[in-house]
């Protein structure tokens, strides 16, 4: 069985035709029939039934598909290991992220990391809490920037990078919008504009709620981060964020006021997997995201020192 084989017979299955996937591959279509034929003679099976210039998997066909897919893939990845091997600074890297790091963090970590490594590609995949713990574990993402940064997971390696607190945006016609700051109490009574159920920021504003004593009213949830924000700005009710989502991007007829009591914050890190190592390419951005906030926790110091 040829590497090749698997290319053609995936191509084939994909377009169920034989001139198009020929077309396609840039080989005759008796080229392509004859290498199929001679999988399928390998095999002992028929992978396709013919139906007139179509063909369709046959069920063996469709299980024989799945496998070599995935036998494709890992070739690829492995392909793609060695060629980062031979040269880290041109490999591609799969990074996952949640919308509430999408604005700034994100942006501006990738944004300094190309100045310094322009050839390196990134593919990005936003997702959620769990979206991103599962998809470093599955290999379907290499690293993922997340808040909070998992407590006690046997399979990820975790890196806090940075702490940062939540603040409470409320429409600018609010009663308490003129202050400076609250207490969470105050917002017993307001309705609330979440995230829905099983998302992470969504638990830490209802648990921060509870510990001052009241279960926030919730009539308006969102999973898009601006939706939520342009609801608040329609005044539809108050929300809680972690401060860097409203870095540059307050929302029109919005204010965001300090949390005096409970202490809400989150943890902004960055996960790998323990169960592999990482490329090259995937090591070199995992380093300098570490560096990069690492210096700026150092920048932060001195300044301190200073005053």
């Amino acid at each position: 069985m040829e590497l090749r084989q698997l290319k053609y017979f995936i191509e084939v299955a994909r377009l169920e035709h034989f001139s198009m996937a020929a077309e396609t591959l840039h080989i005759a279509q008796s080229a392509l029939s004859r290498q199929i034929s001679l999988l399928e003679k390998e095999l002992g099976v028929d992978l396709f039934e013919r139906e007139g210039r179509n063909v369709r998997l046959t069920l063996i066909g469709k299980l024989f598909a799945d496998q070599a897919v995935v036998a494709l893939k890992a070739i690829d990845n492995a392909t793609q290991l060695i060629n980062e091997y031979l040269d880290p600074e041109h490999g591609t890297i799969r990074i996952g992220y949640p919308s509430s790091i999408a604005s700034s963090t994100l942006p501006t970590i990738i944004s300094a990391f190309k100045k310094e490594y322009p050839e390196v590609k990134f593919h990005l995949r936003q997702g959620s809490y769990e979206f991103l713990t599962e998809g470093i574990k599955n290999r379907e993402i290499d690293l993922a920037l997340i808040g909070p940064v998992p407590d006690s997971d046997p399979d990820l390696r975790t890196n806090i990078l940075f702490s940062e607190d939540f603040v409470a945006l409320l429409p600018e016609t609010h009663a308490l919008a003129a202050n400076g700051s609250l207490s969470l109490y105050q917002l017993e009574q307001d309705p609330f504009v979440l995230f829905p159920e099983g998302f992470v920021l969504r638990k830490i504003a209802v648990d921060a709620c509870h510990q001052v004593g009241f279960r926030p009213i919730v009539p308006y949830e969102g999973d898009d981060l601006d939706a939520i924000k342009g609801l608040v700005s329609a005044g539809m009710g108050v929300t809680l964020l972690p401060e860097t989502t409203l870095y540059k991007n307050m929302p029109s007829g919005t204010v965001k006021l300090k949390i005096n009591h409970p202490e809400v914050k989150r943890t902004v890190g960055v996960i790998t997997p323990k169960n592999r190592q990482l490329s090259p390419s995937e090591n070199l951005f995992y380093r300098f995201v570490l560096d990069y906030f690492k210096n700026i926790q150092l920048r932060i110091s001195d300044k301190k020192r200073k005053v």
